[in-house]
């Protein structure tokens, strides 16, 4: 077992014994590029708190507040229907804006990346077939929403014949987030708003994980994203289903949903890839609104 995940699971348990017996057995068979994968990301993460003046205790009293939130969250929306924020202005005052939520908010998520099973699910997938799909070009990359920088970070390394990484965040704590994770002078920074590049700004391999659920209008975000594939470009993008969270403004209720949206906004989906948030059956899944993630590779509908 890598290291790291056992040092937080223990930390973790030392805490929370019942949420580290869940997170025990939903890791439970994991496989080696599981611990592989977990041990570079986690060491990145723990030099740079180290950089930070920050422990991973730190990280691990962040991430228990991101649960309890997870938790009042899902009997909230399980009694409603409803996620609790409806708009971008809600979210801001309520967690963007406020620091210290946004900061436990923030380091949660990034110990859930391979703490949650699905999370580790996604980025596989992402890493298995990037290379097929970026191809072996001098291309250019870019990420929308780099958050923790697990995807920028493997990117690089798995595509390295592309010339060019660009990620771009409107969020300065989750910018210096991503930025001191990956600590690769490769990548190019932007903070500003996805809008704001024009459609001469053209990638032939576009990142959006986790951003469609916190925008109030996700068709216009997957319409600009179809702008910004090139000729034979490719883009993977992830959205969650029923995921009741402090900052997620639009739900989807299942994934066809999204991909509905997806065809709307010009978007084709090559390959795809859904998973349960929880080990039980679809049906059960269904009728407890169970969390799903969705997560696809798509080109242009005009190529």
């Amino acid at each position: 077992m890598s290291n790291y995940v056992e040092l937080l699971l223990e930390k973790i348990e030392a805490k929370n014994p019942d949420h580290a017996v869940k997170l025990r057995k939903n890791l439970d068979g994991m496989d080696n590029t599981y611990f592989e994968m977990a041990e570079r990301f986690y060491s990145k993460y723990d030099a740079y708190m180290q950089r930070s003046g920050k422990s991973l205790d730190f990280g691990v009293d962040c991430y228990l507040k991101l649960c309890a939130d997870m938790t009042d969250e899902r009997i909230k929306f399980m009694a409603t229907g409803k996620y609790s924020s409806t708009s971008f202005d809600e979210v801001e005052k309520r967690v963007y804006g406020n620091t210290d939520t946004m900061t436990y908010h923030m380091h949660g998520l990034v110990l859930g990346q391979f703490l949650w099973f699905e999370q580790y699910e996604r980025i596989k997938f992402f890493c298995d077939r990037i290379r097929y799909y970026a191809g072996d070009k001098a291309g250019k990359y870019l990420e929308i929403g780099g958050g923790h920088g697990l995807y920028m970070m493997e990117a690089v390394n798995t595509i390295p014949g592309y010339a060019q990484f660009d990620l771009v965040d409107i969020s300065e704590s989750s910018f210096q987030l991503a930025k001191g994770v990956i600590n690769n002078s490769m990548v190019n920074y932007y903070l500003k708003n996805i809008f704001e590049f024009t459609e001469v700004d053209k990638y032939d391999f576009v990142t959006m994980g986790e951003v469609l659920e916190h925008v109030e209008e996700p068709l216009m975000l997957l319409k600009k994203i179809a702008q910004l594939i090139s000729n034979n470009g490719r883009a993977y993008i992830t959205t969650p289903v029923n995921s009741p969270m402090i900052d997620h403004i639009y739900l989807f209720k299942h994934e066809q949903e999204i991909r509905d949206l997806f065809l709307e906004a010009g978007l084709e989906i090559l390959e795809e890839r859904v998973v349960i948030s929880e080990k039980i059956p679809e049906s059960r899944a269904r009728k407890y609104k169970a969390p799903v993630m969705f997560a696809a590779f798509v080109k242009s509908i005009t190529q």
